[in-house]
């Protein structure tokens, strides 16, 4: 690495900690150019390379004209998991790389849901669970049903009030996702992995409901450790068609 790209880095990296020491909030104003140029000691093109490098990340924002200049942004969980997906896409990972997460987290969160959830939440549960309720009649409505089936862990990861591990969950969920469509794992329609999904979270929210901690976090890892059989043998049915027609 060049001395420059190192001077860039850091100073990057100080314009961040300076972010957290003065407690600047999603659309604060940095300091301006000339201000940084001067606390920082560095010439302009340093400056102007670690915003670039800040915006890159998504964490500020650059407004030309006039009131402009460098605001702090919020980087969103749709980009961070975006951009996590793009480091993972070479990496080539598998459906038990996945599960193996799944089955150590998700049956801790629902444990702890277990007689917290307010009405308006278990609500929004059993809505989600409407979207799949009915059997797919093609593989783009079994896809959907998917997709939608992961909205629903991601919703029990939101109400766990942790960012880190609801962070986690959904990116996982996402992961799986892009691993199920990218392999064309929805072809053909896996009827069975749909239905005794859709079982699991029933059995799930009433044990939520009825704040059975215990049988929640059971009922959560039965359903990772059978969604996993399911989907090996689905990717292990597909991979022999492939093969048969390649």
């Amino acid at each position: 690495m060049s001395s420059y790209k190192k001077r860039t880095i850091i100073v990057a990296d100080t314009i961040k900690q300076m972010v957290v020491t003065e407690n600047l909030k999603p659309g604060d104003r940095l300091p301006a150019e000339t201000d940084l140029i001067q606390r920082f000691k560095m010439s302009k093109g340093t400056i102007r390379e670690a915003t670039r490098l800040l915006e890159a990340q998504g964490l500020i924002k650059t407004r030309t004209g006039p009131g402009g200049g460098c605001f702090v942004h919020e980087v969103s969980e749709l980009r961070t998991i975006a951009l996590l997906s793009n480091y993972f896409y070479f990496k080539n990972l598998n459906i038990s790389d996945i599960y193996q997460i799944r089955k150590l987290l998700e049956p801790e969160v629902a444990g702890s849901l277990a007689g917290n959830l307010k009405k308006d939440q278990l609500k929004i549960l059993n809505l989600i669970i409407s979207e799949y309720q009915e059997e797919p009649l093609n593989e783009e409505q079994d896809r959907l049903h998917h997709e939608s089936a992961l909205k629903f862990h991601g919703c029990l990861a939101d109400f766990a009030n942790n960012s880190l591990l609801g962070f986690v969950i959904k990116f996982m969920a996402q992961m799986l996702t892009e691993v199920t469509v990218n392999r064309k794992l929805f072809r053909p329609t896996n009827y069975e992995l749909w239905r005794r999904g859709l079982d699991f979270h029933r059995e799930l929210l009433t044990a939520l409901e009825i704040g059975d901690s215990n049988k929640a976090k059971k009922i959560m890892y039965e359903h990772m450790c059978v969604a996993e059989k399911l989907m090996l043998k689905q990717e292990a049915m597909v991979s022999t068609k492939l093969k048969e027609f390649g």
